[in-house]
Parts: C-alpha cells; sequence; structure tokens
C-alpha cells in the first residue's frame, strides 16, 4: 500500500464522502421501462436480472467525466412481501439516519436498488435486509429509525456477490468490494503450492489477567532452529480462527517480503472481555511480556530482541499494542497499530453507544507527547470513513514524528474494516520486519 502524505488527503480533490446516485444502467432501464406494457416489463425485468447475474453485485460503473470515482449500485431482488430494503456498508450507513440507506423500488418491477458515487480506491464490506413484515413501514421519522435499526440484526450477505468474510462477532458473513484503484491484497488466501506453516491453539496461563487464555501460534514452514522474530497480535480468534491469517503469512514468507517469524495470538474471549483487557490497560501488557513471551519461548526458539519483536493490533487491539511499546520499550520495539481507538481513556464505562468526545489531544497521544522513552518504530493504518479517528491518528503521527520516533503512515479508502485491515497487516509487516 503506497505511503500517501496526509496533506494531501486534506486536499478537497481527494473527497471520499458517498453521494446518492442513479446508476446509467439503472436509469436507462426506467427510461425503458416508460410506458412498457406487462408483458415488455417482464422481460426487461428478466434481461437485467440475467445480466446482473453474469457481472455479480453491487454493478460499478465509471463516471464519464470523474475517472477517479465510480458508481456503485446495491441490488436486491424483491417479492411481493418486501417493504423495504436496508443497506447496512462498514462506515458509509449513517447509523443516526438509517432511512438514507434505504433502497429504492423500479416502480412495477421486483428491482430494488442504491447507487453511491465513491472514490475508485474504495474497498469496503457490507449486508443488506429486507423488511417483509405484514405492516407498511411507519412514516414517523423517529419510528422509522427504530424500525430500521431493529431490522439491522437481521443484516445478511448480498446474495448477488460472491465474494464475503466473517464478521467480527456475527453468526453470519459480510459481502466485500473492491473497487479498481483499490489497493491490491496479493497475498490473501490460500495460494497453491505455498509450503504451510502450523497453526496451534494453546491454553496458556494467564495470572495478570486472573485465569488462562487460548492463543493461536503460527510457527513458520521449515524453519532451521534459529531465533525467531516474534508478531504479538491481538484477536487470534478472528485473525486465525475466522480469516485464516496462517495463509497470509505462508504466502508474504515464500515470496522474500516476510522472514520466518512466529505469531503469538491470544483469543479476545467476547464483547466484555475485549473491553475489559483491550486498551491501554496494564495487565494486558504485563500478560504478553512476562507471561506469554516467556511460555512461548521455553517451547520454540524466538528472538529477545525488541527491534525483532512486533506488538500489533486493531481498534482497542491498536491501543494495546501502542500501550505496550509505551510501557515495555526493552521487551517491544517495533509497533502495528490500524485504526487506533484513541477516543479511549482510564475510566471509561463499558460502551453501549456512541464514543465519547475527545477535547484537545487524545489521552494517550497526550502521554506520548509528555513522556521521553525509547525511540519506537511505528506503522499506523486509519481509514478515511473513520470519522474523528482520522485527525486522532494523524494527531498521533504528527507526536510520533516530534518525539524522533521512527513512524510511517497510510490512509486508506474503507471504514473499521477487516476488509481493509487484512491488507494493510500485511503491507506493514512487511515494512517493519521486511528486508
Amino acid at each position: 500500500m503506497p505511503v500517501i502524505p496526509a496533506p494531501a488527503l486534506r486536499d478537497p480533490r481527494n473527497d471520499v464522502r458517498p453521494a446518492r446516485v442513479t446508476g446509467p444502467r439503472v436509469a436507462r432501464l426506467v427510461a425503458q421501462l416508460a410506458g412498457a406494457d406487462d408483458r415488455r416489463r417482464t422481460v426487461l425485468t428478466d434481461e437485467f436480472w440475467d445480466e446482473v447475474e453474469r457481472l455479480g453485485t453491487p454493478l460499478v460503473e465509471e463516471l464519464e467525466d470523474e475517472p477517479g470515482h465510480r458508481i456503485v449500485t446495491f441490488l436486491w431482488r424483491g417479492h411481493r412481501a418486501t417493504r423495504q430494503v436496508l443497506l447496512f456498508a462498514n462506515r458509509i450507513v449513517d447509523r443516526d439516519h438509517l432511512a438514507g440507506s434505504l433502497l429504492v423500488r423500479v416502480p412495477g418491477t421486483d428491482i430494488w436498488h442504491l447507487g453511491l458515487r465513491l472514490r475508485a480506491d474504495h474497498r469496503g464490506s457490507y449486508r443488506m435486509a429486507a423488511d417483509i413484515s405484514p405492516k407498511e413501514p411507519p412514516t414517523d421519522p423517529g419510528e422509522l429509525q427504530q424500525r430500521l435499526r431493529s431490522l439491522t440484526v437481521h443484516a445478511a450477505p448480498d446474495p448477488l456477490n460472491s465474494r464475503s468474510m466473517p464478521t467480527r462477532w456475527g453468526l453470519v458473513d459480510a459481502s466485500v468490494f473492491a473497487l479498481p484503484h483499490a489497493p491490491a491484497q496479493p497475498w490473501a488466501g490460500r495460494r497453491g503450492g505455498v509450503p504451510a506453516g502450523r497453526v496451534e491453539r494453546h491454553r496458556v496461563t494467564a495470572a495478570a489477567l486472573g485465569g488462562e487464555r487460548d492463543t493461536w501460534v503460527y510457527l513458520p514452514p521449515g524453519h532451521d532452529g534459529t531465533p525467531l522474530p516474534v508478531l504479538l497480535l491481538s484477536d487470534g480468534d478472528m485473525w486465525f480462527g475466522r480469516l485464516g491469517f496462517g495463509d497470509t503469512l505462508d504466502a508474504l514468507i515464500a515470496d522474500g517480503r516476510l522472514p520466518p517469524l512466529a505469531v503469538l495470538a491470544p483469543d479476545a474471549v467476547d464483547r466484555h472481555a475485549r473491553w475489559r483487557e483491550l486498551g491501554a490497560r496494564d495487565g494486558f501488557v504485563t500478560f504478553l511480556a512476562d507471561e506469554l513471551l516467556p511460555w512461548a519461548a521455553g517451547r520454540w526458539p524466538l528472538t529477545t530482541d525488541p527491534a525483532r519483536t512486533v506488538v500489533a493490533g486493531q481498534s482497542l487491539g491498536a491501543m494495546t499494542a501502542l500501550h505496550a511499546a509505551h510501557l515495555r520499550p526493552e521487551r517491544f520495539g517495533k509497533v502495528l497499530a490500524q485504526s487506533p481507538s484513541l477516543w479511549w481513556r482510564p475510566g471509561l464505562p463499558a460502551l453501549s453507544g456512541p464514543k465519547p468526545p475527545v477535547f484537545g489531544l487524545p489521552w494517550l497521544v497526550s502521554r506520548l507527547a509528555a513522556g521521553e522513552r525509547a525511540a519506537m518504530t511505528v506503522h499506523l493504518d486509519v481509514g478515511l470513513h473513520e470519522g474523528s479517528m482520522v485527525d486522532h491518528t494523524r494527531a498521533l503521527h504528527e507526536v510520533l514524528s516530534v518525539k524522533g520516533h521512527r513512524v510511517t503512515y497510510d490512509e486508506f479508502n474503507g471504514g473499521h474494516d477487516y476488509a481493509c485491515w487484512h491488507g494493510a497487516l500485511a503491507d506493514g509487516l512487511a515494512r517493519l520486519l521486511g528486508d
């Protein structure tokens, strides 16, 4: 993923905000249907769906005067009971105004559509939900918002899109789309002919966390016994239990982008444990440094060099990674922090609603600005659709640079999304540990 200077991304020409539009294909269909009799309407509708099944969804169409953008049309095939259809797309949906993400029905057909103008490097995940309740949708905006909010729990992958990925806590997958200029992800997925490393799951003593913790361990194929670089990665149950990140590591090592390395990835357990343990909490850092690493070093040849030890995470896990390197620089010399939850600060209650506001510098950024610690090597990622987290991460990048830390920084066109983090994690590891 190329490094794009932050000032360039503040340029209005790089606007990534979605805008509702009608795509050319749907507009052409609507024009053809005008004045058509029932037989002609049926023929045109069937031809449209045949075309969609060949192309897959969402439909992606060029804009004549805007080569840097595309019209992306999400589609749903309804039936008589369909009252409304909701697009639930990662960070391009306004959760406080879900009616703005309702699809529109082409009159007299079973075609529901929503077109968005998006910058051509966008990647993201989404789900869709159809309202088939017997009652008509409420006309009151507040009641409609409540109805749509209840509908989101039934959101499912797009049946017309063959590309999907697991969701963090959900029982159903999400659909994925990537526009033509989105960064390539050449190491994602299993590649035939590539030697496979071992992925194991172990139960590890975790006194600092009040018990034990399941931890995923990745060991590279064919290592010769020399001490291995180490990656400590939050949310092992997602990365190895659901996303198959071992396949990505195998490909990176086979291509020479990463040296053979070991990965230790503790489970997040559940939402409550994740909130209780991640963020800038000393207990989890103690577990990583004084329990997990010594446990692993007693079983496999691992480096003790902080310059060859990376701690990484996403969201609250990114906060953990930054805090670990700040608190224990003799153990963790490199950090990969993706979409860090810099709104986090000590004393927050368990969150069930909007993130708390940040006034001035975020708490952890202020700590790093005030502290005098050993130099870290840090790579930061954040998505341009992550709201205030973009400004927070830019502030962190600036503070780390001023304090003399070695820091690189990328902004990707996406949301708070594993669809984006997967490729960016591979790129960031190659930058931190590769030649």
